[in-house]
C-alpha cells in the first residue's frame, strides 16, 4: 500500500509506537510482538497490526518483530533518520524552555535559530545560539533551509507570524498559542494547548 495514504490517525500513532521501540532497544530486547506493544501502549494488537499493514510487512507469524528492524523502518517512514533544522519563534518563558529542551536531537530535530520582536531579548545567548530578530526570520529560513518552526508566542500574533513563516517556506509549524491558525493546504499544523488538554481530562474527574 502507498504510504502517502495511510491515515492521518495512524502516522500519528507511528511515534508512540517508535517511541516504545526505542525503549525497549534500550532495555536490551531484541523481538516483541503487536501484543507485548498493545499492553505497553493500550492500543489493540490488532489494530498496531492494521497500522504496520498501511507500510509494509514488518514481522512474521509466530515470531513477532524484531525490534532495531522495526524501529529504523518507522524511523524512515516519518522521515527522522536525519536532522531536521528548526525555527523557534518567541523567546518568552516557553520558548527559553524549549530552546533549552534536550529532547528534540534523539527525535531528529534540532533548533537552529531562535526568533523575537522584542528588544531586549534579541541578542541574547541560549544554547549557544544567538536569538535573532524576527525582521531576519525569512532570510535565515531560506538560508538554513529550514522546512519545520515552532510558534511559542501569544495567540494575538499567531497568525501573523505563521503567515511569515508560510511566505518563508516552512511547511510544518507546531503551534503552541491558544488559537486555531490558517494556513494553505500543504503546510501542516499540530496545535499544542496544554490548558486544552487539561480540560479534556477534568471532564472525567471526580
Amino acid at each position: 500500500m502507498d504510504s502517502n495514504q495511510a491515515p492521518d490517525i495512524v502516522v500519528g500513532r507511528l511515534p508512540i509506537y517508535l517511541r516504545a521501540l526505542t525503549f525497549m532497544g534500550e532495555e536490551g530486547r531484541e523481538i516483541t510482538s503487536s501484543q507485548e506493544l498493545s499492553e505497553r501502549l493500550g492500543i489493540s494488537s490488532a489494530q498496531i497490526r492494521k497500522d504496520f499493514s498501511h507500510f509494509g510487512e514488518f514481522g512474521k507469524q509466530g515470531t513477532g518483530y524484531e525490534i532495531a528492524y522495526l524501529r529504523d523502518q518507522l524511523k524512515r517512514i516519518l522521515q527522522v533518520e536525519r536532522m531536521w533544522p528548526v525555527a523557534l519563534v518567541g523567546y518568552g518563558d516557553l520558548g527559553h524552555a524549549l530552546a533549552n529542551y534536550g529532547g528534540f536531537a534523539p527525535k531528529g530535530f534540532e533548533i537552529v535559530a531562535v526568533f523575537d520582536n522584542d528588544p531586549a531579548k534579541i541578542g541574547q545567548q541560549v544554547a549557544g545560539k544567538e536569538v535573532l530578530s524576527i525582521a531576519e526570520l525569512a532570510t535565515i529560513v531560506r538560508q538554513k533551509k529550514i522546512k519545520v518552526a515552532i510558534m511559542a508566542i501569544p495567540s494575538s500574533a499567531a497568525q501573523q507570524v505563521a503567515n511569515m513563516l508560510v511566505d518563508s517556506g516552512i511547511q510544518a509549524i507546531l503551534n503552541y498559542a491558544p488559537i486555531n491558525i490558517s494556513v494553505p493546504h500543504n503546510v501542516r499544523v499540530q496545535d499544542i494547548d496544554p490548558a486544552a488538554r487539561l480540560q479534556h481530562m477534568t471532564f472525567y474527574l471526580k
